[in-house]
């Protein structure tokens, strides 16, 4: 069967993250992010360099973990959680990253901390389908 733009996408996204934060293999995450990689987000230095600094300056506990994730065209959005990096809160994030030839050349994020479940007005949880302890 044959995969859409869209599904390959996905695909490469999801390989992406996993390589970078989860594994970061950084020489393999090279051949998933462009050289000329434009960053929009405001916790990360420019370029592709300024995305494998952060990461190589956080704790080797950073955890990713992928949640929904919708495509468009060039268009991936991942919605997805940060944990053990650090900070008190773990980050709930929209990813949203546009895709050239195979590789990403794009970014923007939407994120916040994850709250707990005394926290929560909706009384649900902002990632998955259980609050973490």
């Amino acid at each position: 069967m044959n995969q859409t733009i869209e599904e390959k996408n996905k695909e490469l996204v999801l390989k992406a993250f996993d390589t970078l934060f989860n594994k970061r293999d950084y020489a393999a995450a090279e051949r998933y992010w462009s050289p000329n990689y434009i960053q929009h987000s405001a916790h990360i230095e420019p370029g592709r360099e300024g995305l494998f600094n952060l990461i190589k300056s956080l704790p080797a506990t950073l955890k990713y973990e992928a949640g929904t994730i919708a495509a468009g065209g060039d268009f991936v959005i991942v919605h997805g959680r940060f944990s053990d990096f650090g900070l008190p809160l773990n980050w709930i994030a929209a990813d949203i990253v546009r895709i050239k030839g195979g590789i990403l050349v794009e970014h923007w994020d939407v994120i916040e901390d994850e709250a707990t479940q005394e926290q929560s007005k909706s009384g649900l949880p902002m990632f998955g389908d259980s609050f973490t302890k």
